[in-house]
Parts: C-alpha cells; structure tokens; sequence
C-alpha cells in the first residue's frame, strides 16, 4: 500500500467533516451581532465589577480613588477615539459586530490591567506605585 493510498481516507474524512461543521455552525449576521454584543456586555459588566471592587479596596485612599476614578473616565475617551479610528466609515453587515468584537477585546484587556490593583504585585517591586503588594 502505498503512503498516498494510506492517506486518502484521512482526506476524505478531513473533507466531510469540514464540509458538514460549515452548515452546521451558520449563523445569521443578525445572530453573530448579537452574540458579539453580548460578549462585550459580558466584558463590559465584569470591567464595572473589578472597577468597583478597586474602589471599595481602596476606600481609605480618597486621593487614590478620585485618580482612578478620572483615569479611567479617560481610558473611556480613549477607547471610544479608538473605536471611531478603527472603524471610521462603519459600514457595511458585520460593522456592528466588528465594532463589538473590539470594544469586548479592549475592555478585557483593561480589566486584566485593573486586576493588579485587586490581585496586588510581588514584594519588592519599587516601582509599584498605588498598587498594593500582593500576597505570597
């Protein structure tokens, strides 16, 4: 038997299995917006949890917080500006979707930045600055 003859099969299989997950898994544009909405929600709720834990942790630093509190009205700026670049023309299906698929990246990435404030960092670090230290 030769390799090809060993390998055809693997191919077929390959091909059916690709063919059948395609139809199996089509969405709707209407669909894979609002699932993408939906996602960033989910970001965008566990974003305003973290912030608010932040806020509570820190409650005895009143000049902590109101920093915090102004950083992060202009991280919202910035991810809007962003937003508006990236997307400048907004057409087009998917541009809903697009939009939302970036606004749920960027939002988890500013709650892993934020978890720090939460999680602390390691001891020793003298460049910590108003991020407490963490526990070993």
């Amino acid at each position: 038997m030769t390799t090809l003859t060993k390998l055809i099969p693997g191919i077929i299989l390959i091909a059916i299995l690709t063919t059948f997950s395609h139809t199996a898994v089509a969405q709707s544009q209407a669909t894979m917006t609002a699932d993408a909405n939906k996602k960033y929600q989910q970001a965008d709720k566990e974003l305003n949890t973290v912030f608010a834990q932040i806020v509570k942790e820190y409650s005895k630093k009143p000049f902590f917080v109101r920093k915090m509190k102004a950083a992060q009205r202009l991280w919202i700026k910035l991810r809007n500006a962003d937003l508006t670049a990236r997307f400048p023309d907004a057409g087009g299906s998917s541009a809903a979707m697009c939009k939302a698929f970036y606004l749920e990246n960027v939002t988890r990435e500013r709650t892993k930045y934020l978890r720090a404030w939460i999680t602390g960092i390691p001891e020793g670090d003298v460049c910590s600055g108003s991020i407490k230290i963490g526990q070993p």
